[in-house]
C-alpha cells in the first residue's frame, strides 16, 4: 500500500496523471435521484450516516451533507487528501481518516446507512476485496445501500491490452502500464457472482466504449446500486 499512497499523494498535490474535481460526482447525484424517487426521503435524511472508501478531498460527502444534511466518515491513503478534505469541510458533521481499506474498519456494526466505493477498491487484491466486502456488511444497516462503481473488462480495448501487455497475478488483474499501480477490472457478470449472495443489485450503469474514430478514448466503468438484505 505504500507505492498507492505515495502515488495519491502526488497526484492531491500535482494532478499530474488524473484531475481530480471538487464536484460532486454526477454518478452519485444520479444515485441520489434513484433513491429519492424510489425511497421519498426514507434513507436520504439527517439520521443517515454515510462511510466514502476512498473519500479524496471529500467532495462526495460533503454534498450528501449539504444536500441532505447526512453525518460522513471518510476513509481515504492519501494524507493530502485528508487535508484538503477537512479544510473544506469545517462547517460540516464529517470525520476523516488517512487510512487503508484493505484494513478492518474502526466503525460499529451497522452504523452506516449508504457505503460508497467509488474507483477505489479496484487497488485491492481477491482476498483484500472480499475480506472488505465483509466490512462493509458488517457496518451497513439491514437495507442499507452501497453504491459501487469501478472498472468494467466487458468490450473495453484499453483492459484488454492492458491485460495482454501488463498481467498481474491474478485473472482480470494488471499493473497499470503508465501509473505502476495494481488494478482489478470487472466484468459484469463477476459484479454479479460477488456480490449477489448478501446484496441485491437494483440497477447496474455502464459508460460507452469511448471510440474515437475507432480508436480507445477513456476506459470503461459500471455502477451499481446495491442494497443490504
Amino acid at each position: 500500500m505504500g507505492k498507492h499512497r505515495e502515488f495519491w499523494n502526488k497526484e492531491y498535490k500535482t494532478s499530474e496523471h488524473l484531475t481530480l474535481s471538487t464536484t460532486p460526482s454526477e454518478d452519485l447525484e444520479k444515485f441520489t435521484r434513484y433513491i429519492e424517487r424510489e425511497y421519498k426521503r426514507e434513507f436520504l435524511n439527517s439520521y443517515a450516516r454515510v462511510l466514502d472508501l476512498g473519500c479524496g478531498n471529500g467532495r462526495n460527502l460533503i454534498y450528501l451533507a449539504r444536500e441532505y444534511g447526512m453525518r460522513g466518515v471518510g476513509y481515504d491513503i492519501s494524507d493530502v487528501a485528508i487535508k484538503q478534505a477537512q479544510a473544506a469541510s469545517l462547517d460540516l458533521p464529517i470525520t476523516y481518516e488517512a487510512r487503508s481499506i484493505a484494513e478492518p474498519l474502526p466503525l460499529p456494526d451497522g452504523s452506516a446507512t449508504f457505503v460508497l466505493d467509488m474507483m477505489t477498491s479496484h487497488f485491492l487484491k481477491g482476498e483484500e476485496r472480499k475480506a472488505l466486502k465483509a466490512e462493509i456488511l458488517r457496518v451497513l444497516r439491514p437495507g442499507g445501500w452501497l453504491f459501487f462503481k469501478s472498472f468494467l473488462a466487458d468490450e473495453d480495448i484499453n483492459v484488454k491490452r492492458f491485460l495482454r501487455e501488463s498481467p498481474a497475478d491474478e485473472e482480470n488483474a494488471y499493473i497499470h502500464p503508465k501509473l505502476g499501480v495494481y488494478e482489478y477490472v470487472w466484468t459484469e457478470e463477476a459484479l454479479q457472482d460477488f456480490f449477489t449472495p448478501e446484496f441485491e443489485i437494483h440497477k447496474v450503469h455502464k459508460s460507452h466504449k469511448h471510440l474515437r474514430r475507432g480508436k480507445p478514448g477513456k476506459r470503461r466503468t459500471l455502477s451499481a446500486y446495491m442494497q443490504k438484505f
